[in-house]
């Protein structure tokens, strides 16, 4: 069983609490190595590199 709301929410209470949803634009930095754009605290795609060392070689 659920609980029952004593009193009716608005549209725009309701509404209210979903405004925080929204989606937000990846954070992009330049690698230390090559200068391409990657994610932070990640391996770059397009060097192989993280904190300007190879982890991953990368055929191009």
């Amino acid at each position: 069983m659920s609980i029952c709301p004593k009193n009716k929410s608005s549209k725009s209470r309701r509404d209210k609490r979903r405004a925080n949803w929204k989606m937000s634009a990846p954070t992009l930095v330049k690698c230390s190595k090559c200068g391409a754009l990657m994610m932070p605290h990640r391996v770059c795609k397009a060097c192989g590199s993280y904190n300007k060392r190879e982890i991953v070689s990368v055929e191009n």
